[in-house]
């Protein structure tokens, strides 16, 4: 998955019937343009531009071409959106990592400097303020992604390649796709073009509303095939709610291990077909196990929302709001109970190893990791299996580059080609690679039955 995106694609304004027996579905066929849509939003989507300082003499290179070009600096390119008439701006995280400064340009030319108000590793989202006094910005509103349709036109208008203000157009190609980059995985998916500067753009429907925000593209190039993802507004809406009031996530925490139910189990338990979400693990002193929570209960509604798969429980428990009861429908064998829940904090849990007193017997910590072998109550804490070798992630620092790659419960086996199969040989490993300022190493990582290779800054 290549992070630096946006959409466009030309599409053949045809129209067709299919005759599908007593039913006909009739395609409309393209609109008569996008100019007088593009002319309206294009005001409030911004280019933004970061930079970071470089130390050392030793550069070389295209790291040497950037300091002559930027005077002892390195930048990079994205884009963004105007949410509030305030200046608040919408953009993808992995934009501004490691920025020192951030500047912002309008669609007129004009440029600002821009302060972090928050941002979010899970979903790569972050929120930006625009130093502009009493200026008053032009800005856009999120829309309903839910509503969205496979089918419907998008619009993106974006900064690729440092371009600037650039339209494009394309269809919804799927919804709800999990590309593997998070817990929270549920991106739009599209045909347009995604290209290197476009991160952070706005997805629009037909009414001008946001309804996903471009993150990543599918690539074995890094170049666009036309399949492009997009955070739904739903779910980014949410997230920058949080942001602007606390300057931090505050998503609900139920505290279990889940895997998706089979057919068989399904069958089992007398469902016409595979859904809910299946208990693998119960945490101790979890808001999971204080409500009677058991492994091998099915989860099948959670907060009166339906669960039809591992996902949907994840997504309706990160949106519970922290400290409330809800109820939650469950099945045990055959028997369908009712359970009251009481959610707790997500972050407060993940972070709690990195901030609480010493560390348990062979575990390390660095580069924002907390490692622990793979001893019995690690294992089953994680639910993870007794051939496990390598160092378990217990725990990870939410502003750290690894959390956008790794999640708690994950198994590194390899840093750099070598084997590791102890937490303070992989701490010492990543500092050393830190000291030595050679950037990106590539890891070689195990997350339940998927194997995959990433890289990750130490």
């Amino acid at each position: 998955m290549v992070r630096n995106g946006i959409i466009a694609a030309s599409i053949a304004a045809l129209l067709f019937t299919v005759d599908l027996g007593s039913s006909v579905a009739v395609a409309r066929g393209a609109p008569d343009g996008f100019s007088d849509l593009a002319e309206k939003l294009s005001p409030a989507v911004v280019n933004i531009s970061t930079s970071q300082r470089v130390s050392g003499v030793e550069a070389t290179g295209e790291l040497e071409d950037l300091r002559r070009k930027f005077g002892g600096r390195t930048a990079s390119l994205g884009s963004g959106f105007i949410v509030d008439a305030a200046g608040i701006v919408v953009t993808n995280k992995h934009v501004i990592d490691n920025a020192d400064e951030i500047t912002v340009t309008l669609h007129d030319g004009r440029e600002f400097t821009a302060t972090v108000r928050g941002r979010d590793s899970e979903t790569d989202l972050a929120v930006l303020e625009l130093d502009g006094g009493s200026i008053k910005f032009p800005h856009v509103e999120f829309g309903n992604s839910d509503e969205a349709r496979v089918g419907d036109w998008v619009l993106a208008i974006g900064n690729p390649f440092g371009l600037g203000g650039s339209v494009t157009a394309g269809i919804i190609s799927a919804r709800n796709r999990d590309i593997q980059s998070g817990l929270y995985d549920d991106f739009i998916q599209t045909d347009a073009a995604i290209n290197q500067g476009n991160s952070g753009g706005p997805l629009f429907d037909l009414d001008g509303k946001v309804i996903g925000i471009n993150t990543a593209i599918y690539s074995k190039t890094g170049g666009s095939v036309g399949v492009g993802f997009a955070v739904p507004s739903d779910l980014a809406s949410t997230v920058v709610s949080q942001l602007l009031e606390f300057g931090e996530t505050r998503r609900g925490w139920l505290g279990v291990n889940i895997d998706e139910v089979d057919a068989d189990r399904a069958r089992l338990l007398g469902f016409d077909r595979p859904r809910g979400a299946l208990v693998s693990v119960v945490r101790p002193n979890s808001p999971a196990l204080l409500a009677g929570v058991k492994a091998d209960d099915v989860i099948v509604e959670f907060n009166r929302h339906p669960v039809n798969s591992v996902r949907d429980l994840t997504r309706a428990v990160a949106d519970t709001p922290v400290g409330s009861t809800v109820p939650m429908v469950i099945f045990r064998r055959e028997e369908r109970m009712v359970l009251s829940v009481r959610i707790d904090r997500r972050e407060t849990r993940q972070i709690a190893t990195l901030t609480g007193g010493a560390l348990p017997k062979g575990a390390a910590r660095g580069s924002g990791l907390t490692l622990q072998e793979p001893t019995d109550d690690v294992l089953q804490a994680y639910g993870l299996p007794t051939s496990v070798e390598g160092v378990v992630v217990t725990a990870i620092d939410p502003d750290s580059p690894a959390a956008i790659i790794l999640q708690p419960g994950d198994v590194i086996l390899e840093i750099g080609w070598e084997r590791i199969t102890r937490p303070q040989t992989a701490v010492e490993k990543l500092d050393k690679l830190r000291n030595l300022n050679s950037g990106p190493v590539q890891i070689y990582v195990q997350r339940g039955d998927l194997l995959f290779y990433e890289s990750l800054r130490p």
